[in-house]
């Protein structure tokens, strides 16, 4: 298994993509653009961060995210 090497900057800020299972003519993310903004108020609501961008597209997105000084990100993905 690969073992990347990654500095770990509190404050940072992180660029994400995510991508649908199935993106072929897939809409998803547009046709429930209020449900996904819900989804986002509901993790900042758990799990502080600064949304600095967002771009959604039918099948995917990408975000820029700037976590708190006092954040934690762990390899497994977990944020504390």
């Amino acid at each position: 298994m690969t073992e990347y090497r990654r500095t770990y900057i509190p404050g940072a800020s992180w660029f994400f993509t995510v991508n649908l299972a199935e993106r072929k003519d897939n809409r998803l993310l547009i046709d429930n653009i209020d449900l996904l903004r819900q989804a986002f108020v509901y993790t900042k609501q758990r799990h502080p961060f600064r949304l600095d961008a967002a771009v959604i597209l039918p099948d995917h997105l990408h975000c820029i995210w700037t976590l708190p000084q006092r954040t934690l990100i762990f390899p497994a993905g977990g944020i504390c």
